[in-house]
């Protein structure tokens, strides 16, 4: 059983299970899917009330904390007693371009020549870690929820601004991934 959850699931199980959260949300206490609306609760909670934006009853959504802890909480079992030691599998083709950008390590999800404290130091780095974190946060500000509440709880609700969104984030992750980043990585 082990072997099984330590694998990467297959799109026609994991898919299903992601979209049942909805209609279970929605059955068990008529409550909307979504992330990013965590950190305005997190902020509410903590912050004194003197900005209008955080003034509302948070509490009511308090389910949403402990949902996200409950993702914090299994990220951290997953990484501490189901970690894959083996090579993450890259084509070859991709591995032949990424070489040429120094990147050789494939033993973590996240290449370790993009992702530690020294790149932070660099163009790069900066580039990559604070503007894209900056612009992350921003986009999810702008369009009013994440990828998670726009994607699979909009768009299951037939929501016209949740397809534009998602619409936008795919165009987004295309343009990024195939004229941004080079340039970036060439940095």
């Amino acid at each position: 059983m082990i072997d099984i959850i330590k694998e990467p699931w297959p799109w026609y199980v994991a898919g299903p299970l992601i979209g049942l959260t909805v209609p279970a949300l929605l059955i068990l206490g008529n409550k909307s899917f979504g992330i990013s609306s965590s950190l305005r609760h997190i902020c509410a909670a903590c912050i004194p009330a003197g900005i209008s934006f955080f003034k509302y009853d948070w509490k009511k959504e308090a389910w949403n904390l402990f949902f996200v802890l409950g993702i914090f909480l299994g990220g951290m079992i997953a990484s501490h007693f189901l970690l894959n030691t083996a090579e993450i599998t890259v084509n070859p083709q991709l591995k032949t371009e990424l070489a040429g950008y120094g990147i050789t390590d494939y033993t973590n999800l996240v290449p370790v020549q993009l992702m530690n404290f020294e790149s932070l130091l660099t163009l790069r780095g900066f580039i990559m870690l604070i503007v894209g974190g900056f612009m992350v946060g921003f986009g999810t500000r702008y369009a009013g929820g994440c990828t998670s509440g726009h994607a699979i709880m909009g768009l299951s609700n037939l929501q016209w601004p949740s397809l534009v969104a998602t619409v936008c984030f795919m165009i987004g992750g295309f343009i990024m991934a195939n004229f941004i980043l080079p340039i970036i990585l060439s940095l």
